[in-house]
């Protein structure tokens, strides 16, 4: 039996996917989503956001989140994360009994200034700090160049300046790099411009894309990743997403779609698509909203095929 090659999904859609919703979610409801994500075998699951509760209201009980999932039996390799936007936020997370942590800066002022209150100097500076501070403490850290491939303020990123943006993060000590296409703008030829001479210098193994589909273009984005050895990628739940600081952003990636694709492709997941029906069914418990991938709209078309045939009208 050929063995297939491994795809690593880190699923963010309790913190990315639930940051902007409008409408309060419940730590309980929360818990009831990684427990089923969990289920359908998940393995990396970015569950809070160490912000202030003012910015982003919805993660306001990360610590809380966070003790609940302490109580759920975990397979050895699952890896729960935070993001942390600075020094502060990491502490919180290190209290809180957090050993993976994501770090962010976007790729212009503007987008700085709005998501952050600080400047793109300002904002590399503090990521360097929880970076070196990370790897002291032995803590796994990723770093997020958010807006990569288009600001929702300035419009289309150079490519230099995420290039320039990804060497400094792993100058500093970051184990990843997360290459966010943050407003759903970019297309599968960015990602090669941009990965292309990254991959080179550095190995595809140190790259992670984060992807919105606001216009339709993610899954084509992820396969041009595949093509260029990347083999991470984020994704969210029933496509949940959108950054309260990001006009136009809509939901990442549907992880049903993105599971669907690669294991049909021939690649392993580790994750059953199945049970992540179960997991959509809590996201719209929890959202109050119809939630779901393209790949389900059809799974549920071919349930009423088959039940059509099985019940034929006379």
């Amino acid at each position: 039996m050929t063995m297939r090659e491994r795809i690593y999904i880190n699923e963010v859609g309790l913190r990315d996917g639930l940051q902007n919703q409008p409408n309060p979610v419940s730590t309980q409801a929360k818990l009831e989503m990684a427990q089923a994500l969990l289920d359908a075998g998940v393995e990396y699951l970015e569950a809070v956001a160490f912000v202030h509760p003012k910015a982003v209201p919805q993660m306001a009980d990360a610590a809380e989140v966070l003790a609940g999932l302490a109580q759920i039996p975990l397979k050895k390799d699952v890896e729960i994360s935070a993001l942390v936007p600075n020094m502060r936020g990491y502490e919180r997370a290190r209290a809180n009994g957090v050993n993976s942590v994501a770090v962010v800066v976007a790729s212009t002022d503007t987008f700085n200034l709005r998501n952050l209150n600080m400047t793109t100097a300002k904002a590399t500076d503090v990521c360097r700090e929880v970076i070196q501070q990370a790897r002291a403490d032995g803590v796994k850290v990723r770093g997020y160049v958010s807006g990569a491939l288009s600001c929702p303020y300035d419009g289309k990123t150079p490519v230099d300046v995420v290039h320039r943006m990804c060497a400094e993060m792993i100058e500093f000590g970051a184990d990843e790099i997360s290459i966010g296409d943050t407003i759903g703008a970019g297309n599968p030829q960015q990602i090669n411009d941009i990965l292309g001479p990254l991959v080179q210098q550095f190995g595809p193994e140190r790259f992670n894309l984060h992807l919105h589909d606001t216009r339709g273009q993610a899954l084509a984005m992820a396969w041009a990743g595949i093509t260029q050895g990347v083999r991470r990628f984020d994704s969210s739940i029933g496509g949940l997403g959108g950054c309260p600081f990001a006009p136009g952003a809509s939901g990442n990636v549907a992880t049903e779609d993105l599971v669907y694709m690669l294991e049909e492709a021939g690649f392993d997941t580790g994750i059953d698509i199945a049970k992540l029906r179960v997991a959509v069914q809590a996201a719209e418990r929890a959202t109050g909203q119809a939630l779901g991938g393209r790949i389900l709209q059809w799974m549920k078309s071919q349930e009423i095929r088959e039940q059509n045939k099985q019940n034929p009208c006379i």
